[in-house]
């Protein structure tokens, strides 16, 4: 138990900072290698009920075991996502709390963070398109694909990550469509006024690297 513990972590003097997000995401320096740990909480109205209960229905079917197991599959297939390490769910009753611990990815950053100084680049938004179709290829729908659930690593590669609620739907092309429109939504929010005009000459070289890919298998 102690691996979801965040006290203990701390008290190993391993906890290399935190994450911003909705989520308590801790990031840190073990034994094992750099990881990072996921406890799952609630938005919105329901955090008024509770912050870090969810309502139980089985194991299998909660939030950090669905979400280890989706990350199973996608490391198996190789794609570039964090490796699962660990996950937990504890019941109370009717209700239950989850963590997760995966391998942390180095050296990268979220692609909302580069969107000022990168925002002419062709490779990092091509990079970016055909990242998100090689997991709609494997049939991957992402519950919440934003600018900051894709980080940028060396050489420009792209991972996503947080993959809490995503599913393997093989073929659904509709839902696909939905995660490119809710990141270019996110893109919307994020994108600087002084240059908006970029917006859809980026969202065009991303589309272009999301077609290649397509190709490509």
């Amino acid at each position: 138990m102690h691996l979801f513990d965040a006290g203990y972590w701390e008290q190993q003097g391993a906890l290399a900072g935190k994450a911003a997000g909705r989520a308590c995401v801790l990031l840190l320096e073990t034994e094992f290698g750099p990881a990072v740990l996921k406890q799952y909480l609630r938005g919105g109205w329901a955090a008024r009920v509770s912050r870090d209960r969810y309502v139980f229905s089985g194991f299998e079917q909660s939030r950090p075991i669905m979400e280890f197991k989706v990350l199973e599959q996608l490391f198996v297939a190789g794609l570039p996502a964090p490796a699962p390490l660990a996950a937990i769910c504890t019941r109370d009753g009717r209700l239950y709390s989850g963590w997760l611990m995966t391998r942390r990815i180095m050296d990268a950053e979220p692609l909302a963070d580069l969107i000022y100084s990168r925002r002419g680049d062709p490779v990092l938004w091509r990079n970016t398109g055909a990242c998100i179709r090689r997991f709609h290829n494997f049939g991957l729908v992402h519950a919440d694909l934003n600018a900051r659930n894709i980080l940028v690593g060396e050489a420009d590669n792209v991972h996503l990550v947080d993959f809490d609620r995503a599913r393997i739907r093989r073929g659904d092309s509709r839902a696909y469509s939905t995660n490119l429109r809710r990141l270019h939504r996110s893109l919307e929010k994020l994108w600087p006024d002084s240059f908006s005009g970029h917006l859809e000459s980026c969202w065009t070289l991303l589309l272009e690297g999301y077609d290649a890919e397509r190709r490509v298998q």
